[in-house]
């Protein structure tokens, strides 16, 4: 701002670093930036600050002269979002629950397991159901109409940037927002984290030539000793200097992170566990979904078996679904039980933080 406000065209540069590690602010300050390359940031800010001032000041005036009395603050980014957040609100308030009855059959699967399926259709009133119940269970047996498989492949996860860190320590760990950002503030001053006020997801290449290094600390961790493939290729889903705004994605720094607090040792986990599984090989999957038909009802049900647990054996997310037999159309599946059960429709939760 100074400089542009002043007039002032004498040429500068700038120091851009990532994190706070004497090894990078070294090669920092070797490789200087020209400072008109950040141009575009500067006019960005300077058009979110002016907005600010144009939607904030005078919204704010004319809304509390409107009111009539007290002072109503209006700003760029927080009504829009109260505005979200109360029109959730009065959706799940008024919403109104109905209740609905499904059908359920069950046959036997692989290895003396029970496969369960689902009616497809829903009804309700509870009549028309329990009538086609009872004929569904008159029947003793259903037919296979259709049975897909295919084979089904999980992209790894990208790294975290700020906004998905502080949803997914709310949602696993009840941490607000502005908590996750002060520890991982903390954690970048004491040099063990990226710049953690990041709005990207990506690295570029130089950043991706130090990962192989990065994941190799994180596997001398007691947390990880157990999760890191030695000589392993990380994949490249998180590499793309297109996408890398002002600071790339969160990562660790090499630093050992000692004496931590349980708070800030679980942000610190769950950066160095997105890593690992950002650089892990993808999840492979057999899927299949059968359709049977029985007095006339349609039944569903999907499975799968995990080929290949890559990214999702970092956390023991690894855990097979239902394993589906290799049943093929036209076959007579013997039910081995029927059910009808009641439900009730539900809101659209309330906004939380995540």
């Amino acid at each position: 701002y100074l400089y542009h406000y002043t007039g002032c065209t004498t040429p500068f540069v700038r120091l851009w670093i990532s994190s706070l590690t004497d090894k990078a602010i070294r090669e920092g300050l070797r490789n200087l930036e020209d400072g008109s390359r950040y141009d575009n940031l500067y006019l960005a800010a300077k058009a979110r600050s002016e907005s600010d001032w144009l939607v904030g000041i005078n919204g704010t005036q004319a809304l509390s002269i409107a009111a009539g009395h007290g002072t109503y603050s209006v700003g760029r980014v927080q009504t829009p979002t109260l505005a979200m957040v109360c029109e959730r609100y009065w959706e799940n308030r008024r919403f109104t629950s109905e209740a609905f009855w499904q059908l359920h059959i069950a046959t036997d699967g692989c290895d003396g397991e029970v496969v369960k399926l689902s009616s497809s259709e829903k009804w309700k009133s509870k009549e028309p159901a329990t009538e086609l119940y009872n004929k569904v269970k008159a029947a003793g047996s259903a037919t296979v109409t259709k049975a897909e498989r295919k084979e089904k492949t999980e992209e790894t996860p990208l790294l975290y940037d700020l906004t998905t860190l502080q949803k997914e320590a709310n949602a696993k760990h009840g941490f607000t927002a502005e908590q996750t950002l002060e520890i991982a503030q903390k954690l970048y001053e004491k040099k063990l984290i990226t710049y953690p006020r990041t709005g990207s997801r990506y690295i570029p290449e130089d950043v991706f030539a130090e990962i192989p290094k990065l994941l190799a600390f994180i596997g001398t961790q007691p947390e990880w000793k157990d999760k890191v493939r030695a000589k392993a290729i990380p994949t490249r889903r998180s590499v793309d200097d297109g996408k890398v705004t002002d600071h790339h994605a969160l990562l660790v720094t090499g630093e050992k992170p000692l004496f931590l607090s349980k708070e800030d040792s679980t942000i610190y986990q769950m950066i160095a566990g997105r890593m690992i599984e950002a650089f892990s090989e993808k999840c492979v999957k057999d899927v299949t979904a059968v359709t049977a038909e029985c007095a006339g009802v349609e039944f569903t049900v999907k499975g799968s078996v995990v080929k290949q647990a890559g990214w999702r054996a970092v956390y023991g997310e690894e855990k097979e679904e239902t394993t589906i037999p290799g049943w093929q159309d036209g076959d007579t599946l013997t039910l081995k039980a029927t059910s009808i059960t009641e439900g009730k429709t539900k809101p659209k939760p309330l906004h939380t933080e995540a």
